[in-house]
């Protein structure tokens, strides 16, 4: 992979551009009170989709208030934050401005604080505790202020952990950073089963810390300004700091900021982490196959309608296979039936009982492609034999041509296989918000961990293997987490990634990678087919069918419709002339594109990113391959591939 570089870095605007008369903006948020509740849905609202498709109660009794005054909260969410700004009040018409620009990603309620010199904004998508927004959060003495982008799913048994000594004041599943800091202070982190980017201001100490979840699934980014040395700024997106930052980084996964030291350190620290540490344990099947199903039991926790992406390709069948399982077990164990919700007070799984309590709907299934495309077709025999409900989106060439200038504003990259993937996937979520849901499971990491790319069957040893898995699932958080999390959000949608729990990379990453090697008689990720093969046990459910089982790999911007990536490259053809690439131009360094295609996108995401943006970007390349497009039909065991 090659990492963007870029030499020049044009000032930031005044302030006066993003300033705002203070009658527009929100009030502040200093004592965590409920918010007015809204009326009543309208009776259209009552017969859509959302309330009798999903069989979910309306969250409003007919008197318009709440039906509890707990604050629940999970939240995938938008960050924006400065620590030390000289002029904190001043700033704050332009701060909740650049917070405004991820609104997309909180469209259910904005909130801020001010303390000392320092600012939170916050904009709050719910998924838990959809009846109260108020965020960010704040302790009980009103000391500690908290923003969070994500959810924890231990929330529960850290709960219990924590409770002869606190008072929990809200039903969220983030308020236990807030009991966890006075006592953890940057081992925090350590203590979070979940996927979080979070700023929490310790107004005591005049200290801020900021930490990104192990992998980076929730985006997160950090910046300097020349014109505030003092000050240091953080926010979901690069939209938000560009205007005020001359530098920017992508947050590191697995890391904590501590303003009291200025240091960026990582808490994560697994046994696979050591790319030269190659293991030798057998694989278990068993145990993958049962720290998957926990994973995804973990991520069933929402109170809103919840839905899989499905491909049809081995991943997202295996998350839509396990979801239709556990959610017919958790529906069996409480005695309900599809139309009514179990009752619960906290969700999320528990350390007695190992279940997520929560409102079960029935469970969709959403999948999107040209007509007759490989991916359409197999997700709609998948959905069949799990008995989802299942929404099949089809797009055109031009409607995803159309789309691109906003795929990139959006993903804020330019790389290639990045935008070719995200296009669909960002046209499938605005459909499935249009539906009323607003977290879907996605299979994202399975091709990291396993090694199943197809360009993995070129390793030349199984050391060299394991490195470059490690490698990827370390790079996630710039590809394939960027893209999940970015194109979902960009409507509201929160995707949740299975694969990339932490219990289920201890298990996966520790097995000796001779097992994941591809050869003629085995297939790519052969252990994880393996691990749901159930054709051995006459007397076990299968998970999926044998054709769906076994597959092979189709990258997603393929299996949308081979057509996609052919009119992206004939169109970049006509757009881009053989002069301009002779002659790249000067400030893009030594990231020069090495496509016409690559060329196209780093021209539109020029115009809309000032240069200090282009240092976050990196480009997805093969590895032991002489082609550079990632494509899996460049590689020649396609059995699609190019020249055929």
């Amino acid at each position: 992979m090659t990492q963007g570089k870029d030499s020049r870095a044009p000032n930031p605007p005044p302030p006066s551009t993003f300033f705002i008369p203070p009658r527009c903006t929100l009030p502040t948020t200093n004592k965590h009170s409920l918010p007015t509740p809204p009326p009543p849905p309208p009776s259209f609202l009552r017969s859509s989709l959302y309330y009798k498709s999903f069989a979910f109660p309306p969250p409003f009794s007919s008197t318009g208030v709440p039906p509890s005054t707990n604050c629940n909260q999970s939240i995938m969410c938008g960050i924006f934050a400065c620590h030390k700004h000289p002029e904190v009040h001043k700033f704050k018409p332009q701060a909740l401005q650049l917070a405004k620009a991820v609104r997309h990603r909180g469209p259910d309620w904005s909130g801020n604080i001010i303390s000392n010199n320092t600012i939170l904004t916050h904009e709050r998508l719910s998924i838990v505790g959809i009846d109260s927004g108020a965020q960010p959060l704040v302790s009980e003495d009103g000391t500690i202020f908290l923003a969070v982008n994500g959810e924890i799913y231990n929330h529960r048994i850290l709960r219990k952990q924590l409770k002869p000594e606190v008072t929990f004041r809200t039903h969220s599943d983030c308020e236990v950073i807030l009991h966890l800091y006075p006592i953890h202070g940057i081992n925090t982190p350590k203590l979070l089963d979940g996927m979080f980017s979070f700023v929490l201001y310790d107004s005591k100490n005049d200290r801020t810390i900021a930490a990104r979840d192990p992998i980076g699934i929730t985006s997160f980014y950090q910046g300097w300004s020349s014109k505030t040395p003092g000050g240091v700024y953080f926010a979901s997106e690069l939209k938000c700091l560009h205007p005020v930052c001359d530098k920017i980084v992508s947050f590191p996964p697995g890391h904590i900021y501590d303003s009291a030291t200025k240091k960026t350190t990582r808490y994560f620290e697994p046994t696979w982490w050591d790319p030269k540490m190659v293991p030798s344990s057998s694989v278990d099947y068993k145990l993958i196959r049962t720290t998957l199903e926990k994973s995804v039991r973990k991520r069933l926790m929402a109170e809103v309608p919840y839905g899989v992406l499905l491909s049809g390709g081995l991943d997202s069948s295996l998350i839509a296979s396990i979801a239709a399982r556990e959610t017919a077990k958790a529906k069996a164990k409480a005695g309900v039936i599809n139309g009514s919700a179990i009752p619960h007070e906290l969700v999320g799984i528990d350390d007695e009982d190992d279940s997520t309590v929560t409102a079960l709907p029935q469970l969709h299934s959403f999948s999107i492609g040209l007509p007759g495309s490989p991916d359409t077709i197999a997700a709609k025999r998948v959905a069949k034999f799990l008995g989802t409900v299942h929404h099949e989106f089809n797009f055109t060439l031009q409607e995803g041509l159309d789309a691109l200038r906003d795929v990139i504003y959006h993903l804020e990259s330019y790389d290639v296989t990045t935008i070719r993937a995200s296009t669909p996937m960002y046209l499938l979520s605005r459909k499935i918000k249009a539906l009323g849901v607003k977290m879907v499971l996605s299979g994202e990491g399975s091709d990291e961990i396993f090694g199943g790319y197809l360009y993995f069957s070129n390793a030349p040893s199984k050391d060299e293997f394991h490195a470059e898995t490690i490698r990827r699932v370390k790079h996630l958080h710039l590809s394939d987490c960027l893209r999940a999390n970015k194109s979902t959000a960009a409507w509201g949608v929160e995707a949740r990634v299975p694969f990339l729990d932490k219990q289920f990379l201890e298990v996966s990453l520790n097995v000796d990678p001779a097992e994941k090697l591809i050869t003629k008689e085995r297939i790519e990720k052969f252990i994880l087919r393996k691990a749901f093969d159930t054709s051995d046990d006459p007397d076990a459910k299968p998970y999926l069918p044998d054709d769906i089982l076994w597959r092979q790999k189709e990258q997603f911007s393929d299996g949308v419709g081979y057509g996609w990536i052919d009119v992206l490259k004939d169109t970049a053809e006509k757009m881009v002339s053989d002069e301009q690439m002779k002659s790249p131009k000067p400030e893009w360094g030594g990231d020069v594109p090495d496509s016409k295609e690559g060329y196209w996108y780093r021209c539109m995401f020029d115009e809309q990113f000032p240069a200090q943006c282009a240092s976050t970007v990196m480009r997805w390349t093969p590895k032991w391959s002489k082609v550079s497009d990632p494509s899996g039909r460049a590689i020649s065991t396609h059995i699609a591939r190019y020249d055929q």
